[in-house]
Parts: structure tokens; sequence; C-alpha cells
């Protein structure tokens, strides 16, 4: 895997071997955000709980995450719903804690969203929580993503825009939708930008509440990073989505799989 010029690459080898050992980082999640799932992001509990309603019954249900991190959040899915949980991320130190933690019914793999290979036709679910980002070319990733699922099955992506991706008008004009139709997914989407205003600033207060926890621990790179996210909540709602909007796309696997 050639990791020159991977977004982020050396920032989230740090940040996940922060999150192995920092209690603060613990306490912040739980109390901002509802779980611990080591978020870097936007996505809190109940993001995740919508996805557990697109997961069918049986013994050989398979998930994957793109991007999953150190597989905390393939770990509540699999608690709730005992299915088999895949994932890749491009951090090592991700991985490595993901497969120490989520040892049964698992396979966790260091790979890069264009570049990584699984069966087509084999994915109940497959997931991206704020990871769609980071392929180099989204809509032919996209065109991927929809091999690797079984027919009817779903994929669900919580997006953001005025961070990474810059802010369009509303979902339709989002680079995301452009990926699903040229993959031919039809899909829905839900706007959330008014639960995410409402993250960030649980996400603002906790991280002061515990600031001198994460001082405490030397952590104070990543309590900095945490205010500087969350700078925007402190605007008045009207102003804050004109900057910054939030998604959740489901679409189904039920077209052909020629992309346009």
């Amino acid at each position: 895997m050639d990791r020159n010029g991977l977004l982020f690459y050396n920032e989230y080898e740090d940040f996940y071997t922060m999150a192995e050992k920092s209690r603060a980082f613990h306490l912040f999640c739980e109390e901002a955000l509802g779980e611990d799932f080591s978020q870097d992001g936007f996505s809190d509990v109940s993001q995740v709980k919508r996805i557990l309603e697109y997961i069918p019954d049986g013994s050989d249900v398979h998930i994957l995450d793109i991007g999953c991190g150190n597989g905390k959040m393939l770990g509540y899915i699999q608690k709730t719903k005992d299915v088999y949980i895949h994932g890749f991320d491009f951090s090592a130190q991700a991985i490595n804690t993901a497969r120490k933690l989520y040892p049964v019914k698992s396979d966790f793999r260091e790979g890069i969203a264009g570049e990584t290979e699984y069966r087509e036709n084999f994915f109940d679910v497959i997931i991206s929580m704020d990871t769609m980002y980071f392929a180099k070319d989204m809509a032919e990733f996209m065109c991927q993503v929809k091999k690797w699922l079984k027919n009817n099955g779903v994929f669900f992506a919580g997006y953001q825009e005025g961070d990474i991706m810059p802010k369009t008008v509303d979902a339709t004009t989002t680079v995301l939708a452009g990926a699903l139709q040229h993959s031919n997914m039809a899909y829905e989407e839900e706007d959330i930008t008014m639960e995410c205003y409402n993250i960030l600033k649980r996400k603002r207060n906790a991280a002061l509440k515990y600031k001198e926890d994460f001082l405490q621990e030397g952590n104070v790179k990543w309590f900095d990073m945490i205010m500087g996210q969350t700078e925007l909540c402190c605007l008045p709602f009207t102003e804050f989505k004109e900057k910054m909007a939030r998604y959740i796309f489901t679409a189904r696997k039920t077209l052909p799989l020629s992309c346009l």
C-alpha cells in the first residue's frame, strides 16, 4: 500500500494511538456521542443505530465498513446483531487495534479506497461514515462498492459538507449524490444538519468538561483539535447551515451493475 500522499495519514496514525490509550478521549466520546467508537468526526450513536434497521436477520450476514478505524463501530453492530464484520482502513495502528478487539467472525485489512478488493455480490450492508471523501475518484469507487453488494444490499453513508468537502446547495448537488447516480444506484437522503449542529455543541461541551484530563495526559493537541472542529457551532444555526451540512444517504442495489 502506497501511503505517499494519503489524506491525513500521519495524523490518523497519531489519532488512533491516542484513542487506544486515552481515558479522557474515551470519556469524551461517551459523553458527547453516546458510545466510544473512537469517532473523529460527526457521527453519534443515533446515526449508527439507523444502520441496524437495514441489517437482515440470518446466520450468514456480512457487513463492510469503509474506513473502519479501530473497528469499534463494527464491534457495536456485531454485539447487537451477531453478524460477520469486515473493514478496511489505511491506518496500520487502527487495524492492529481492530484485530485485537474483535477477533471473531471478522476480517480487518489495511487498505485504500479504490485499491482494496472484495468478492462481488458478498455484502448485505456496506457502511461509509465520513470516509467516501478519501477515494481518489468517488464515482468509480461507488461502482466498485456496488459490485461488492448482494442483490438488494444496502449502502449507508454519513456525509458531511463544509469540512473536507465544500458546501453545495443541498444533498442532490453533493459529490456523493453524483457518484450514486453514476453507478445507477437509486438512493434516498435525509438532511440531518440540525443533528450535526447539536452534536458539535455536545462535543464542545464534553471537551471542555474533560479539558484537564486531556491536559494531564499530555493530549492537549487532541483537545485543541476538538475545539477547532466545533468552532462553527458557536454560530446561530441559521448561519451554521450556510457553512456546513450533513446528510444520511441510503441506496439499495436493485439496478444493473453497469456504470454510466
